[in-house]
């Protein structure tokens, strides 16, 4: 079993790896613009698409605007048009109007800062809840992708069947002080060292510690 300390000193040696990697693009915007706006739309734009293009498309959508009411001011096409080619773009240019149509008549233009009143807004769901509490307003939340709910149950240290089921375990087990900058680390872990299929166990600073549930195969 992983104890608190082991946990700490897992995410330090996660840390160390990850440097030579780009950061996830969603924690990367959040960074750059400490704007919890551009954190939600980047996060709806993320959703089944790689980072690369999320982070053009963003770029490309915020300069055309960059707040509830401006994206308002502009078409569904428009926005499409910018956004393309992130998946579902046409669908995902109506979910951002109707978030920003929300977000001005319920909440006076400004994103809120709860996981409750953020999964009111269609299009949000857990992931981007906790993503925007966490990377946009610097408050406490667990963001569970599938690479976090995969590694955390490849370590062994929860056993869950679903990302939603991870983040409750999660909060009953990992130490607060994790918690915001959690899913930063794993995301750029799983995606280049930590992968899904036939992950590089050999160049894995945590291997000793970790009990590759479900690894057939590694490297």
């Amino acid at each position: 079993m992983i104890t608190n300390r082991q946990i700490g000193t897992m995410l330090q040696a996660v840390r160390r790896a990850i440097s030579v990697w780009e950061p996830a693009v969603v924690g990367k915007i959040a960074e750059e613009s400490r704007d919890p706006f551009r954190v939600l739309i980047s996060c709806i734009l993320s959703q089944q698409t790689k980072d690369p293009v999320t982070g053009e498309a963003s770029e490309r959508l915020y300069r055309l605007a960059d707040r509830a009411d401006t994206m308002l001011a502009i078409s569904e096409l428009q926005i499409a048009r910018a956004i393309y080619p992130v998946s579902f773009y046409k669908t995902k240019a109506r979910t951002i109007q109707e978030v920003c149509r929300v977000l001005l008549t319920q909440f006076s233009g400004r994103v809120p800062d709860t996981i409750e009143a953020l999964l009111s807004l269609n299009g949000v769901g857990r992931k981007t809840a906790n993503l925007v509490v966490t990377v946009g307003y610097r408050k406490l939340g667990i963001c569970v992708d599938t690479h976090v709910h995969r590694i955390s149950n490849r370590w062994g240290y929860v056993s869950t069947k679903t990302p939603d089921h991870t983040e409750m375990a999660l909060r009953q087990k990992l130490p607060k002080r994790h918690w915001i900058y959690y899913n930063d680390l794993l995301v750029p872990f799983g995606q280049n060292l930590c992968r899904p299929i036939s992950p590089f166990c050999s160049r894995c600073p945590i291997e000793r510690w970790c009990a590759k549930v479900g690894v057939a195969v590694h490297r």
